[in-house]
């Protein structure tokens, strides 16, 4: 098969390790950096699939080059589906993955219902211009603390149904077998294969 260059839309380092794990060998990634963009890639849209497209957009139309994106939002059903699309800045612009958890640790503090979910939306942009995007969920709950040192964001109090480890407990290979980055992941690359 014919290699293909794709720009992943991400600055996350984490993002973009789980994506060369789980994306064809075909495809050569390249990093936002490598294809010249250097500024902040805007995400303004007030739904997961609106931030990820436009990012994919931005990039697409500086580059011509084919570009996915993704946007991955926790929601909590006792928080009324918050952070949401807001989860990477949950505790304020700076971003801060500690800071996220604490707040929503704080927030949940009395609560039974700890019921969330996991929700990733790719969007892919060829370089012909066609727009695609994949979907991936995965459910679970809040942890009461912080459990594990892997992963990045949310991981360490996330625990997923069909697990006793949260994903910052799990190892990568069977994080990438249930996770919702890997589902969204998995129904893009079955598409970009065919």
């Amino acid at each position: 098969m014919e290699n293909k260059t794709l720009v992943v839309c991400t600055a996350n380092a984490g993002k973009l390790e789980e994506l060369r794990l789980l994306l064809p060998k075909h495809l050569v990634l390249r990093t936002l950096e490598e294809a010249g963009i250097t500024e902040d890639v805007p995400e303004t849209g007030e739904t997961l699939e609106a931030n990820a497209l436009q990012k994919a957009r931005y990039v697409h139309e500086r580059t011509g080059l084919a570009c996915v994106a993704d946007d991955t939002g926790l929601e909590v059903d006792a928080l009324d589906g918050a952070p949401g699309v807001f989860s990477a800045r949950y505790a304020g612009p700076q971003r801060n993955a500690a800071d996220n958890m604490k707040k929503m640790l704080a927030e949940l503090d009395g609560t039974s219902d700890r019921r969330a979910r996991f929700r990733t939306v790719i969007a892919y942009i060829d370089s012909d211009g066609s727009e695609h995007q994949f979907e991936g969920e995965v459910q679970g709950t809040i942890t009461h603390e912080l459990r594990g040192i892997g992963g990045f964001g949310y991981d360490p109090i996330f625990l997923p149904h069909m697990s006793d480890l949260t994903f910052a407990e799990l190892p990568i290979e069977k994080k990438n077998a249930i996770s919702h980055r890997a589902q969204a992941v998995w129904r893009f690359a079955r598409f970009i294969s065919e």
